[in-house]
């Protein structure tokens, strides 16, 4: 027996606060029966409404995924690109990406179905790093990395303070590769920033998140992430 607001998280519904929210509004049912009780249990023979719409309850699964270049972060695409559920074929659960990678970036990416997990990590309040690492025009030098440290303006808004350190520099052919560590989820946020201290990016991989890598992995590989990993996730980012 589980929570009910904890069970609507899992499901995908809402993060479990929302779904707090819709059960006090008095738009869940479960059985039949309106529940506004914020800690009624409920198993999986229940059934369990929201306005009207039924909701499946899964088993809750995490994956760590190597995205290719390429691959769209979605579930579908109306151009019939590829997307990264197509790397799953054989998983039953409704898995979609936590956050996303750009197209043309590749790189480290989570998959669940676990709404409270996926809305955890992506909540703005709460701070988990990722690192890039970025091939780009020209040849970074000292103070362009300092201002990407202390946050550059991208869409009118300063970006956090970040992480960069400079890995190679290629003179000859005028490219730096650069290691840069944000805690931000804005729209392709570390192409933007490169952007605007005047190096585009022309290559970009997402290398860690979090605590978590992609060794041993090459690309369109996955993995299950383990227990002890999931719970590690999710108190990283409530310590924050």
């Amino acid at each position: 027996m589980e929570r009910l607001q904890k069970v609507m998280a899992h499901a995908g519904v809402a993060s479990r606060r929302e779904s707090e929210k819709l059960i006090e509004a008095g738009r869940v049912k479960v059985n039949g029966q309106v529940v506004r009780e914020l800690g009624f249990k409920v198993s999986h023979q229940d059934r369990i409404e929201v306005d009207e719409v039924p909701i499946y309850k899964e088993e809750p699964v995490y994956y760590l995924f190597y995205k290719p270049l390429g691959v769209i972060s979605a579930v579908k695409d109306d151009k019939g690109r590829k997307v990264v559920t197509d790397y799953f074929p054989d998983v039953q659960q409704r898995i979609y990406p936590v956050g996303r990678l750009d197209y043309n970036t590749s790189g480290l990416l989570l998959l669940t179905n676990d709404g409270e997990f996926a809305n955890t990590l992506m909540h703005p309040r709460y701070e988990i790093d990722k690192v890039y690492v970025a091939k780009v025009e020209g040849v970074i030098k000292g103070e362009e990395r300092k201002a990407l440290e202390r946050g550059v303006e991208i869409d009118g808004v300063m970006t956090a303070p970040a992480k960069a350190q400079i890995l190679s520099v290629d003179r000859d052919k005028d490219s730096t590769i650069i290691e840069v560590t944000i805690h931000e989820g804005r729209n392709r946020q570390v192409r933007k920033m490169l952007e605007a201290i005047g190096h585009p990016v022309t290559k970009l991989k997402r290398e860690q998140y979090g605590f978590l890598n992609l060794y041993g992995l090459r690309p369109g590989d996955a993995r299950t992430l383990l227990k002890h990993e999931v719970q590690e996730l999710m108190d990283n980012a409530k310590k924050k």
